[in-house]
């Protein structure tokens, strides 16, 4: 019957696929105008725009069309705001996980670890792809079952009790505040190629823009922007490929053109690691690493010694008149000088460790194609290099996995659809969508070394190209090249890139017009954008929902339970900003170890949660952190970069060779172990049995 009274269901269908339409079409129409918009700024750089006026439309235009979305998705109701209310179809929802996930991690420092590591970086490709095969069969159509707001959430009605939602809280927003940092860096990274302003001027430049969609419309505002976020990146991302595969090989097909510059590319690497120049550049570094180590042997003297010295020769140097690019340089050397033992110990160090890393072959970078370090049939010591090495590619593999089925903000995605199976068809969607940028990357990886190596590497100093000078100034740590041993030629030993800006000065490598700079830019901008609005927005609903609507003041009004969010949404971002401009770490040395984090506490606790009757509050609480407090342990006495966070002690020896960004190796298992034991020694949960048999049937209507 389809009457009146009882044709609600096909009635709220109709309605629901009106809907469905409409936005279709607004989509459509979105993307034919920013395809109109991209022609019509490549005539307007032909015609002679200046590249400030075209960097300044491709900064501000986005940002605007995104504040737009935001402004018309403005709403106080807790349901839109905090999930979006529960709307969002599945392939939209897929975009828009893509989105999220495609963070500046993905988007800039993915195609960089390839480049510097090569077959070593597919261990993130595999490790992010298979944690979403985790989540599409293990967990998003049972969080969406159980229509809850936040993680959080999930854990307290679960477990019961408030101590399992307050374990779970401090480790969502540890997990979030850690991944937004490395975002917001990226954002300023990215504001300050296209404007020139400084550093920290362009991480507050980018935040407005975060701010704008999260802070204005929550879930469904982000949601919606996150869709139009998407498509921006995919364009970004697959021009460049397109294009250097055009123009290497003829072919426009990335990875058929991969296949045929992989042969030339080890080549090449075989002429530079001969080359008698690269061997006299090695030896300079290793003299560099010796000086050094003498200087760690007495800081406090040797830092007095350094800074006298340099005194000396800007004395010397402005009696003799010297050019004034060379006074500055000395001044600005002065200027950065620790300034006291303790940070000198700090900076001499990595400066040794990096010395010695150039002091190897094709500047401390291993063959592109060698699958791991060493060699299975050589001496003990090289076989012992090669299990290492094998053993720490399937342990961050497995640790980025289990971490992305932890990952608050994507799983959170999942309370967004309007049904289970939705939220399945959801995941699908976000591994297409994701799967188009992931097997472009290794491509866009390999053109762009094959690029630097046969057309950068050889040249003369003065006739470098102008990508390298203007990195150079936006900051030397990014990119530099020096002519250590002085032949006036760029040696590979003497240029030294930092991957996570390779994405965005690949049209500049390419020899591509600025506008397509402009594009990668704004594709960049948009997977920061994107990621951080969803993290700020997870950090902030779990800390509004779970601690203060939840436990300090559960009769709060809906109005009032948004206003509190907006707030702690706001001093969270700040908070994010400051930090992200101390500069503590690259984007991957601040995400990766997030992920073992993820996958030690949160990972266990939320599977045990839905396929294990018998875990209880005691159990899930107990596992999770003791999970959280192996990884930190390893993390703080093992980690390169973020050990320095927990002290200046020495770095301990390594457990069965597993690097610190493995630590997650250690942590899940005990986390599952002891959230198993103390489930078993505890009383067995009574509430939550017929809890986990309803979320155990997915396909049932949510």
């Amino acid at each position: 019957m389809t009457g009146a009274g009882s044709g609600t269901p096909d009635a709220a269908a109709a309605a629901s696929l009106e809907r469905r339409r409409r936005v279709d079409r607004r989509y459509i129409a979105a993307a034919a105008a920013f395809l109109v918009f991209l022609g019509a700024m490549f005539a307007l750089e032909q015609a002679g725009l200046s590249r400030r006026w075209i960097a300044a439309v491709f900064l501000l235009g986005p940002v605007v069309v995104y504040a737009g979305i935001g402004l018309a998705a403005r709403t106080m109701q807790p349901a839109e705001y905090f999930v979006a209310g529960r709307r969002v179809p599945a392939v939209y929802n897929g975009m828009a996980i893509g989105a999220d996930w495609m963070s500046v991690a993905s988007f800039m420092s993915l195609t960089g670890i390839l480049y510097i590591n090569g077959f070593g970086g597919l261990a993130y490709v595999l490790g992010w792809t298979g944690g979403f095969c985790l989540i599409a069969f293990g967990l998003a159509p049972y969080l969406r079952k159980f229509g809850q707001y936040t993680i959080p959430d999930f854990l307290g009605e679960r477990y019961g009790g408030w101590f399992a939602r307050v374990v779970g809280l401090v480790v969502c927003a540890l997990i979030c505040f850690i991944y937004v940092v490395a975002q917001i860096y990226g954002v300023g990274l990215i504001t300050s190629r296209l404007t020139g302003f400084a550093f920290e001027l362009g991480v507050l430049v980018g935040l407005g823009g975060i701010l704008v969609c999260s802070f204005l419309g929550g879930m469904r505002a982000v949601t919606w922007t996150q869709v139009a976020q998407y498509g921006v990146m995919l364009i970004a991302f697959m021009l460049p490929v397109v294009w250097l595969s055009a123009k290497q090989t003829g072919i426009p097909l990335p990875q058929i053109a991969a296949g045929v510059q992989l042969p030339k590319l080890a080549e090449r690497e075989r002429e530079l690691r001969d080359d008698p120049a690269e061997q006299q550049v090695m030896a300079l570094h290793r003299a560099e690493a010796e000086r050094y180590e003498q200087l760690l042997r007495d800081v406090e003297g040797s830092l007095a010694q350094e800074r006298a010295s340099l005194q000396r020769r800007i004395s010397e140097a402005i009696t003799a008149r010297a050019p004034v690019r060379e006074i500055h340089a000395l001044e600005r050397a002065l200027h950065a000088m620790p300034q006291d033992a303790a940070a000198a110990r700090d900076t001499w160090e990595r400066a040794r460790q990096q010395a010695l890393q150039r002091a190897t072959q094709l500047g401390g970078m291993p063959v592109h194609v060698q699958p791991f370090e060493g060699e299975p049939d050589g001496t003990p010591a090289q076989r012992k290099l090669f299990e290492d090495s094998r053993a720490n590619f399937i342990a961050l593999v497995f640790c980025l996995m289990a971490g992305t089925a932890g990952m608050p903000h994507i799983l959170a995605r999942f309370y967004t659809t309007p049904s289970v199976r939705a939220a399945r068809r959801s995941v699908s969607w976000a591994l297409l969508f994701i799967a188009l940028i992931y097997l472009s990357a290794p491509v866009l990886a390999l053109l762009l070394k094959a690029e630097v190596f046969s057309g950068v590497v050889g040249l003369r100093f003065d006739r470098l190209p102008a990508w390298i000078v203007e990195w150079s100034r936006v900051d030397p740590t990014l990119l530099s090249a020096v002519d250590i041993n002085h032949d006036g030629i760029l040696q590979l030993g003497e240029l030294r890139i930092n991957g996570d800006i390779l994405v965005l000065a690949a049209p500049d490598i390419g020899g591509m017009p600025f506008v397509v700079s402009c594009l990668v830019a704004a594709g960049a901008l948009a997977a920061a954008l994107s990621t951080a609005d969803g993290l700020l927005l997870t950090t902030a609903n779990a800390l509004t929902h779970d601690l203060y609507f939840r436990m300090a003041d559960p009769e709060a009004s809906p109005t009032r339970r948004v206003a509190i969010s907006k707030v702690v949404l706001m001093v969270v971002a700040l908070l994010a900003a400051y930090t992200a401009t101390r500069k503590a770490a690259t984007i991957l040395h601040l995400v990766t170890p997030v992920f073992s984090i993820a996958a030690a506490t949160l990972f266990p606790a939320l599977l045990l949660g839905v396929f294990w009757k018998r875990a209880n509050r005691w159990g899930a609480c107990a596992g999770m952190l003791a999970g959280l407090a192996v990884t930190l342990y390893y993390l703080a006495t093992r980690h390169p970069v973020l050990g320095n966070w927990f002290g200046d002690g020495p770095a301990q020896p390594l457990w069965w060779g597993i690097q610190a960004n493995g630590a997650g190796v250690f942590g899940v298992p005990v986390a599952f172990a002891v959230a198993i034991a103390v489930s078993l020694a505890t009383r067995a949960p009574v509430a939550s049995a017929a809890l986990v048999d309803a979320i155990r049937r997915p396909d049932e209507p949510a």
